[in-house]
């Protein structure tokens, strides 16, 4: 217990930078909708459609470049610092050919928004759009090494304070490009695509230039070169990166289609499902952080080839984020009345989401559980069965048992969110047991 108190508190001083640095992301994407939304209803369409399809390559990236964390952990775990640079070299190296390809798939195939069925406003403006912000796949990716690589060395906080104040600077960008100031063309919603890719380039430079002059890290910046090829350290990076990225996609695509079955039922519905779905997600930036926290931890464990650390690390890392999870939903069941008239004041959708709320509490522990689990695991870079066991949840259990609440059983709206709690148990407890086996399985070794 003494173990795990230390833990909870070492995670925890982890977790605060990640969560913030989480959410100055998520922040990014509210004021860009919120200014995008004075240019008109084809405007704010267009966008969403478009960072809809954006969202599918970028998380992939994002899961590719989640690769270092845990191997960068392991090796400040095992004190040794002079893999940090051919680490991180050949991260670059991976992440940076994975953007451009990216890139070239979003702008050369922009034109695929005409064929979605979608009004001649909304792809007329959309395809620019959607060429601009492609490009920024790139800086995206170089930002999200440094991150990453940063992150899994504990060094958290530069990171997060460049995130948080990116949004200062997307916020200045977007006025003055899509409304024209400071003798600026007026450039609407490609304005919003500039000014994006602007605030994307400037975070990866500022975090280049950290890591570039910083005292810290002159032996790392010394030993990172793209012509430090590594073959072994590349196939060890893609077996994380590569399952981390589809996992990622699996659960974008999991909630796309069952956003579709939901409208498939009604406007009523589907409004109330989004209200009650943000609200659910309010805390996933926390979640997030704790998670990426536990698989930092762990992975210093295993380099240290502390066995009871390994544990002791893992499992206060799902406590906490199973006991913040429980006070969220306790929150969300006192306040289900009330919160829903934050978004939106129609009596019909709040008396659905108002019900819905109380199935969204069970959902917030299992996710908590699944988050934490799946974060662990990746401390001890175990990430191809749970990419095939969160496939299996939403896929095979979660979406079918659903649909079957929903159009047989006539459960409607509320037994596709059953299914998705369904799911959620599945993957948390499949996931959760799997560290406990893989973490004794290591104390026998």
């Amino acid at each position: 217990m003494q173990n795990i108190k230390q833990n909870l508190k070492e995670t925890i001083k982890l977790a605060i930078p990640l969560s913030l640095g989480q959410f100055g992301h998520i922040l990014m994407g509210i004021v860009d909708t919120i200014m995008v939304g004075g240019l008109g209803a084809a405007s704010l369409a267009a966008a969403a459609l478009v960072n809809g399809i954006f969202a599918i390559l970028m998380v992939f990236g994002i899961g590719l470049s989640i690769a270092i964390t845990p191997l960068a952990a392991v090796e400040k775990g095992a004190k040794r610092t002079t893999e940090f640079g051919g680490l991180l070299s050949n991260s670059l190296l991976i992440n940076v050919t994975a953007a451009m390809i990216l890139a070239a798939i979003l702008f050369f195939g922009a034109g695929i928004l005409g064929y979605l069925n979608q009004p001649v406003e909304v792809v007329k403006a959309g395809i620019p759009y959607l060429k601009i912000i492609g490009i920024s796949i790139i800086p995206i990716m170089f930002f999200q090494t440094y991150r990453q690589f940063l992150e899994g060395i504990s060094d958290a906080k530069p990171p997060m304070y460049i995130n948080l104040l990116a949004n200062l600077a997307n916020a200045f960008l977007n006025w003055v490009l899509i409304y024209g100031k400071f003798g600026f063309p007026e450039l609407g919603l490609n304005g919003a695509g500039l000014a994006t890719l602007c605030t994307r380039g400037l975070m990866a430079l500022s975090l280049y230039l950290y890591v570039r002059r910083s005292k810290k890290y002159i032996g790392v910046v010394s030993k990172t070169s793209f012509s430090s090829f590594d073959i072994t350290k590349i196939k060890k990076l893609l077996s994380i990166g590569l399952p981390s990225g589809l996992q990622l996609i699996t659960e974008v695509a999991a909630f796309s289609f069952i956003g579709i079955m939901i409208g498939w039922i009604g406007t009523v519905e589907l409004a109330a499902h989004q209200v009650a779905l943000n609200l659910a997600s309010a805390t996933f930036m926390v979640m997030l952080g704790i998670s990426a926290a536990g698989t930092i931890r762990v992975g210093n464990a295993v380099g240290e080839k502390n066995n009871q650390k390994i544990r002791s690390a893992g499992f206060s890392s799902i406590i906490l984020c199973i006991s913040i999870m429980f006070v969220f939903a306790i929150l969300l069941i006192i306040f289900k009345d009330l919160l829903p008239y934050a978004y939106i004041s129609d009596y019909k959708v709040v008396k659905v989401v108002s019900k819905l709320i109380i199935i969204a509490a069970i959902f917030q522990i299992f996710d908590g559980l699944q988050a934490s689990s799946a974060g662990v695991l990746r401390g001890l870079t175990d990430v191809k069965f749970p990419m095939f066991v969160i496939f299996a949840a939403y896929w095979i259990i979660g979406i079918p048992f659903g649909a079957y609440l929903c159009f047989y059983a006539n459960f409607g709206l509320y037994g596709i969110w059953i299914g998705i709690v369904a799911a959620l148990i599945f993957v948390g407890s499949v996931l959760f047991f799997r560290f406990n086996k893989l973490s004794k399985d290591f104390v026998e070794e």
